[in-house]
């Protein structure tokens, strides 16, 4: 017999606007443990340093978090001139300077080599695994870390202000894997000089904004049902890209129990038009979300159901 899960049931997304100095791990314990939550989750990491959007899901919503971390990104980061530093950002020790300043002319050329689809390495002080080991591990261990280039997309990258010669800040919205630090070390490299970033902050994840986002501090405020109940988000917010199919009691009870139900007479109910095989829809009965689903030749198969 499975053992039950401590805690309260809840179900649905909040989104905490995280301050500096604490890791996104640390804010999903701070949920857990001030709403009493029985799972908890997050929808992509973000850096000690950085501030802003940290998606966490509650409950059956840990389901959906990989829809959540494929989603766009939106980050804001000021990049420092002429310092290198070992983490990429403030954190790290200086490793090297220069003197060069590039200019407001010089860096706007230089964005759209950075745009689309380009090869990145990662920080020496990321999550990346190496061997089975965490690469910031080995960087505090003083282990030598090689890490390979990866492709990530960068859908945007622009200039905002240049405060002054040293600083410069940018807005850039990107895809899953790309990382903030290792996008302004390298454009500093292509200028001919060194940088980190200085600040930065996270202000979209998919579907996600400032406009949801509350304060770490007011969750103790959350422990009354009608408070909680005006934060937490349902689980569709985060699956608004994806189509929505209805279906009878009776095909969502099947779907419930692992089977899959024929797509035909779902599909002849919904409005949708470009719904095609390979597709993952939303099941959905009595307003409620059943299950994440696929067409799959004359079936409408479950991916993940959702116990709600």
């Amino acid at each position: 017999m499975a053992r039950k899960r401590r805690g309260r049931p809840l179900h649905g997304w909040l989104i905490i606007d995280k301050p500096a100095g604490i890791t996104s791990n640390a804010v999903v314990g701070t949920v857990r443990r001030t709403l009493d939550a029985a799972k908890v989750g997050h929808g992509g990491t973000l850096d000690p340093l950085a501030t802003g959007i940290l998606p966490v899901a509650l409950g059956e919503a840990t389901k959906t978090v990989s829809y959540v971390m494929d989603g766009l990104k939106v980050y804001r980061f000021v990049v420092r001139w002429g310092q290198a530093r070992t983490t990429d950002d403030a954190e790290g020790a200086v490793t090297a300077e220069s003197a060069v300043r590039p200019g407001e002319a010089e860096i706007t050329a230089a964005l759209a080599r950075f745009v689309g689809d380009v090869e990145q390495v990662p920080p020496t002080f990321s999550a990346v695994k190496v061997d089975g080991r965490r690469a910031y591990d080995l960087a505090r261990a003083d282990v030598p870390v090689d890490l390979e280039p990866r492709r990530v997309h960068i859908e945007r990258f622009d200039l905002v202000e240049m405060p002054d010669a040293d600083h410069a800040a940018f807005e850039v919205a990107a895809g899953k894997g790309a990382y903030m630090r290792s996008l302004a070390r390298d454009l500093a490299v292509h200028l001919g000089t060194v940088g980190h970033i200085a600040q930065l902050r996270r202000i979209t994840v998919g579907p996600f904004t400032e406009a949801h986002a509350i304060s770490l501090d007011i969750l103790d405020t959350l422990g009354h049902d009608a408070a909680l109940a005006d934060a937490l988000l349902p689980i569709e917010t985060a699956l608004v890209d994806i189509p929505a199919l209805a279906l009878t009691v009776a095909e969502a009870r099947r779907l419930r129990h692992g089977q899959p139900v024929p797509v035909l007479p779902v599909a002849s109910r919904s409005p949708l038009k470009h719904v095609a095989q390979g597709d993952t829809v939303c099941a959905m009965a009595e307003g409620r979300l059943v299950a994440l689903a696929r067409i799959k030749g004359s079936e409408l198969r479950p991916l993940r159901v959702l116990n709600l």
